[in-house]
């Protein structure tokens, strides 16, 4: 995998970096143009993807065939208010409402098997952000996705739920790095501004990456004026997490250590749109350190943070040795991924009952 994808043009390598939306629930021509045009190292699906279970295998086999490698195929499959499956599955229980880690794992195993009987082999969870009882009144759009009311809490049951989906060979991704529970606003609008200490961000919402070995971790976006890290643009306005060398690489790389690959929340988020236009805001994430660039929605927005990456590559604003370094990065964690399982109608209405009987023990 590392020699192949190193091989290839490098219009294609910078694609590799791009973890993208598709339009529809089949595979349509303009899916079939945007994964020939971009060459995506993953895909993502969403609830606008996935109508019946058969179809959805489907659509995700046609993207593999039509893929230059073998594309991470993810989705945000979490439970609760974050439930891509619910018109094909028993919806799930919001991880909020688990009580143990018999619970957790009974969760992480029914998803993980869901996934790959649909062609999955990647889920963008557990979110670890840590959220006390004081920072549970804040209207971020986090409180039933997260585990627990302490980063103990955090850290153990998002280890299980993460090392759980990984024995079934679903790749977990932790998120949202470096922690959004503080923040009193959802960053779908605009830019979090999260007003604590360097010290309460270390000690607490760092602890679940310090505690959970994960392949991938997806970088927030968000602002942290109160610590060193925080770096500002060229305008002088707070610069997102998500677009900073102090959080991507400083922090994430050298600090933490972290061997994995990044991934951007969805470059689409007001957060970032609302200050910056698509393409500069991939330029800088790539600079910045990121891996991968999620754009999920618009496939206009995809090809312009496409272009503006090639055009900055082949300028010299982006050098190849930087692409090349995720491309590594990438290519190691690509080298996990198994086959999915023979689809199975009949197993995905018993792992529904399964789902049945396990929110009726909460």
């Amino acid at each position: 995998m590392p020699e192949q994808i190193l091989s290839l043009s490098i219009e294609k390598k910078i694609g590799q970096m791009f973890f993208i939306g598709i339009p529809a629930a089949e595979f349509d021509s303009a899916t079939r143009e945007l994964i020939e045009k971009i060459a995506p190292g993953g895909v993502c699906l969403f609830a606008r993807n996935i109508r019946e279970a058969s179809k959805t295998r489907k659509l995700l086999d046609d993207v593999t065939n039509a893929s230059v490698t073998l594309p991470f195929l993810s989705i945000d499959q979490e439970g609760g208010l974050v439930d891509r499956l619910r018109r094909v599955l028993e919806p799930m229980p919001a991880v909020g409402e688990l009580k143990n880690l018999g619970q957790v794992k009974k969760l992480a195993e029914i998803t993980a098997e869901v996934l790959r009987l649909l062609g999955f082999n990647m889920n963008f969870a557990p979110v670890v952000d840590v959220s006390s009882n004081e920072r549970q009144k804040y209207i971020n759009g986090l409180n039933s996705r997260i585990f627990g009311t302490s980063k103990e809490d955090v850290a153990g049951f998002g280890k299980t739920y993460l090392e759980t989906l990984q024995k079934s060979f679903i790749i977990g991704c932790l998120k949202h790095f470096p922690g959004l529970a503080a923040s009193e606003i959802d960053s779908h609008e605009e830019l979090p501004i999260v007003n604590i200490s360097q010290d309460i961000l270390f000690e607490e919402d760092l602890f679940p990456y310090r505690a959970i070995k994960s392949y991938a971790v997806m970088i927030a976006h968000a602002a942290f004026p109160k610590t060193d890290l925080q770096e500002r643009d060229q305008s002088g306005k707070l610069l997102p997490s998500s677009l900073s060398y102090n959080f991507t690489t400083k922090l994430l790389r050298n600090g933490l250590r972290f061997e994995g690959i990044s991934i951007t929340d969805d470059m689409e988020m007001g957060a970032i749109v609302n200050n910056y236009g698509i393409g500069e805001a991939c330029k800088m994430a790539i600079n910045a350190g990121v891996d991968m660039l999620a754009i999920c929605n618009n496939p206009v927005a995809i090809l312009e943070g496409f272009e503006a990456v090639t055009k900055a590559v082949n300028s010299g604003e982006i050098s190849e040795t930087r692409i090349n370094e995720s491309l590594k990065r990438i290519a190691r964690v690509k080298n996990i991924i198994k086959t999915p399982l023979p689809f199975d109608e009949s197993r995905l209405h018993e792992l529904s009952k399964e789902i049945l009987e396990l929110k009726h023990n909460l």
